[in-house]
């Protein structure tokens, strides 16, 4: 049965497949690939006798800092081992810097990964007490394992502006540091010279997305050319890769490397760590050198990163046995309920329409979103958040957009309305199984889930409240936005595949070319051709995936129900706990 309202077509239920067999093993399966992917980081960050604790310490004004201390087998009071503090960049935490850490440690070097204050589980504000740096500085100094005299300090992005907010407070507590991506001066530290900071690797990929901000160059490849960098290695010539400039001795030393990768593609780089162990082995006495072909942290990051694909298995498995318990037989579909499709919808030219434009509108205000509310509703009590703010207002333009879509776009329609209070609580139940799975493992083996730059972490106590600020918003918004994926785009007698396939095209493939047109231009020119907003560039990267898994979320769950609202109310906590806890915290 079909009516009318406003010259347009809604139709009662979407084609749905026969009703979906009991899917339990998913539930079993996802927790067991998380606490395997758990199990297997831990044991690759305790390989050659290293220890990794969880441990939190006061710093300045009381503030309460967090950070992962890598102990090596053999560090103790009457034989101290070098020290390394380790820090991220923006809106990223302890865990980022695992390749480094893992590496740093296994060659015998005590290393203090540390969370930036309003990062991870450091009290905020974010930018804070020179970022955390001289904080961590301090408490590294203090462990008693720790030789005093032979201290490295290591940052990426901002956490190279926190080590060397350290380096000014505490300008002979350490030996030497290797900044990567990062830079000496405006904004945010202290100008460099040929004798400040002492002994520094500069580890800059040649396709690094802040190279303007950084050292002034439009083009990251043509960073030795930099003035701004030329003073700090005390030349007036263009830089030559690789070589030593100053003296090692006198403090003075200087080396510039250049990777073939991005500014967010060093953690993830072979080359970079072993430039920054190599440093280090150079620079301190005390550790042990191991090859450059001697890594092994990428399997920590394998292990974590199919607990990623765990975690949503897990979320859904839980959904598929809740579903089919007696409370939540109200919003749980039936066979004659998902068999008939009293209007069929089929690619036709105006499908085909509607698709190109609902995949394109929200990759293209990403930019013009991001930029907008980053300018215009500043990090505030009521928002505290500056990037989740600017998802949140992407999030309901693009919920706008789908309005106007569906009011003069060829057609509209709706799926089967499940009822909003069963819709709630399985949905809230559904992501809480999951996130009790994620705190296990965080309390057995002190890690998140995370592949590269997409990390899913427990929320701290604060995070808990800033996501209540949230959540609503951007639940509201992908009620509206995922609506037309189960109603108008689910095409009859699609196979299942056919249909995810479907789901995951219409909701990440337009940040697909998106990205895929800034990154070919970038790497085959050296052109960032979203230089005016590099950070928002390297924040689309996560968007591919968070949408992939929107899109399967919201087809699984309809399957079982007829409608999208229990996977978009789903998506909409999913996601915002997983920004909020993965971002800075400014107020």
């Amino acid at each position: 049965m079909t009516e009318k309202d406003g010259g347009q077509e809604h139709r009662d239920h979407a084609p749905a497949p026969a009703y979906p067999k009991p899917a339990y093993w998913l539930a079993i399966l996802g927790l067991l690939i998380i606490l395997c992917g758990g199990a297997l980081a831990h044991f690759i960050r305790s390989a050659d006798g290293v220890s990794v604790e969880d441990i939190r310490f006061s710093g300045t004004d009381g503030k309460t800092m967090s950070a992962l201390l890598y102990v090596p087998q053999g560090a103790t009071r009457e034989n101290p081992a070098p020290g390394i503090l380790a820090v991220h960049g923006y809106i990223n935490s302890r865990e980022t810097q695992d390749g480094f850490a893992i590496e740093f440690a296994r060659r015998g070097y005590v290393v203090l990964s540390l969370d930036q204050t309003g990062h991870g589980y450091s009290d905020g504000p974010a930018f804070s007490n020179g970022f955390g740096g001289p904080d961590g500085l301090r408490y590294l100094r203090a462990l008693p394992m720790v030789d005093k005299n032979n201290i490295g300090l290591e940052g990426h992005s901002m956490g190279g502006w926190t080590i060397l907010a350290a380096a000014a407070e505490m300008p002979d507590a350490y030996k030497s540091m290797v900044l990567q991506g990062s830079s000496t001066g405006a904004p945010f530290a202290q100008e460099g010279s040929p004798q400040w900071p002492r002994n520094l690797a500069l580890v800059f990929s040649r396709y690094d997305e802040f190279s303007k901000i950084m050292w002034g160059m439009d083009r990251a490849v043509d960073t030795p050319q930099s003035p701004k960098l030329q003073v700090v290695f005390g030349t007036q010539s263009t830089i030559n890769e690789g070589k030593l400039y100053g003296s090692i001795a006198d403090g003075t030393a200087r080396v510039l490397h250049q990777p073939g990768t991005t500014h967010p593609g060093n953690h993830f780089s072979r080359e970079s760590i072993d430039k920054a162990s190599d440093w280090f082995a150079k620079t301190l006495e005390g550790g042990t050198p191991r090859p450059a072909s001697d890594q092994i942290w990428y399997w920590k990051e394998f292990g974590t990163g199919i607990g990623l694909i765990g975690f949503v298995m897990l979320m859904l498995g839980v959904f598929d046995i809740l579903i089919r318990a007696k409370p939540f037989a109200a919003i749980r579909n039936t066979p004659s309920q998902t068999t008939i499709s009293p209007t069929p919808i089929s690619r036709d030219r105006k499908w085909w329409r509607m698709f190109a434009l609902s995949t394109a509108l929200p990759a293209l205000i990403f930019f013009p979103a991001f930029i907008a509310a980053g300018l215009g509703l500043p990090a505030s009590s009521i928002l505290p958040q500056a990037v989740t703010t600017q998802v949140m207002v992407w999030a309901l333009l693009s919920a706008g957009l789908t309005l106007l879509l569906n009011r003069f776009g060829p057609a509209t329609t709706s799926s089967r309305s499940a009822s909003w209070l069963h819709s709630i609580v399985i949905a809230v139940l559904s992501v809480a199984a999951a996130y009790l799975a994620l705190r296990l493992v965080d309390r057995l083996f002190h890690t998140d889930l995370r592949l590269w730059v997409v990390a899913i972490k427990w929320p701290s106590l604060s995070q808990w409240g800033i996501a209540a600020i949230y959540v609503i918003p951007l639940t509201a918004a992908f009620l509206v936005t995922l609506r037309p994926l189960t109603g108008y785009f689910l095409v009859d007698g699609d196979s299942n595949r056919r249909r995810y396939a479907t789901g995951i095209a219409l909701l990440a493939s337009g940040f697909a070319i998106l990205l895929g047109t800034i990154y070919g231009i970038f790497f085959a020119t050296g052109v960032l051709i979203t230089s005016l907003d590099p950070l928002s560039t390297v924040i689309a990267l996560q968007f591919v995936p968070m949408l992939t898994a929107m899109a399967i979320i919201t087809i699984f769950c309809w399957h079982r129900t007829g409608s999208h609202r229990p996977g978009a109310l789903i998506a909409g906590i999913f996601v915002t706990l997983y920004v909020v806890a993965g971002t800075a915290t400014q107020v």
